[in-house]
């Protein structure tokens, strides 16, 4: 079990205004390694995004609900190359709304290399439909495990609550408990919105670039407590109508970002 609890910080928009948005998320679930060396798991989560606009006018939308459930399965193919897949089914909707109606789907997909015992690298690829537009979101990734040194470590991973594919992070580790990493992702977030708002059945977007710092303690093997902060960059809002007209888009200035994560495995 997962999970965070994240806040990003008063940033004004270039149309008037300004917003501030909290963002919590949970997930659980297992994975299963069999003796021939594939694996598989199930996981299910969920999340809530609270958007609090300080705007002349209207709110675009408010609290936005976000529930997973994926699968991930993985193949050893000969004794250094890995296949995996994790096919996922999502929703993303406004509260007010019939969870199916921000439903999307698809999956992740991908070869690792075990290039030696401190480099395993490859190719990734993600295919997800998105609300409201006929064109499925495609999108390539490398993946790469690297440890560069016995303390210094380059790395992917999807990420808890993560919205596309791989983010990147160097971490360095002080000790076997404590370890700092520096990581960056893009992230585009789409939803189904009520019937009362300024785009009533509409879709709203939330498309950024998360910059932290983390602080990672594990007390145990079994538990993970992490601090992070930094910025969200590159911010953009965009309002859709139900018939798929861009209402508005406006950009939102560098906006500072902080949290808590945890983990705990049984």
């Amino acid at each position: 079990m997962d999970g965070f609890v994240s806040y990003q910080d008063d940033s004004d928009l270039d149309g008037g205004g300004s917003f501030t948005a909290t963002r919590s998320y949970l997930r659980a679930g297992g994975l299963y390694r069999f003796e021939s060396g594939h694996s598989a798991g199930l996981f299910v989560s969920a999340g809530q995004l609270d958007y609090d606009f300080d705007i002349p006018g209207a709110r675009p939308w408010s609290d936005i609900n976000d529930i997973r459930v994926s699968v991930p399965l993985r193949f050893p193919v000969g004794d250094r190359v890995s296949a995996f897949l994790v096919p996922s089914l999502r929703y993303d909707y406004e509260s007010g709304v019939s969870a199916s109606d921000g439903r999307t789907y698809g999956a992740f997909a991908g070869l690792t290399w075990r290039v030696s015992d401190r480099l395993t690298i490859g190719p990734g690829v993600g295919f997800f439909t998105q609300i409201e537009d006929d064109d499925a979101n495609v999108f390539p990734a490398l993946l790469v495990d690297w440890d560069i040194t016995d303390r210094w470590r380059l790395s992917t991973g999807t990420g808890l609550g993560a919205t596309q594919g791989p983010g990147i992070s160097l971490s360095y580790a002080y000790s076997d408990a404590l370890r700092v990493s520096f990581g960056a992702r893009y992230e585009e977030l789409r939803f189904r919105l009520d019937d009362t708002g300024l785009a009533p059945g509409g879709v709203g977007q939330d498309r950024s670039v998360p910059v932290v710092i983390s602080v990672n303690y594990d007390p145990t093997p079994n538990m993970s407590l992490s601090a992070f902060a930094g910025a969200e960059f590159g911010g953009e809002l965009q309002l859709e109508s139900a018939a798929g007209a861009v209402v508005s888009t406006q950009d939102y200035d560098t906006a500072p970002l902080f949290g808590l994560a945890f983990r705990v495995t049984f």
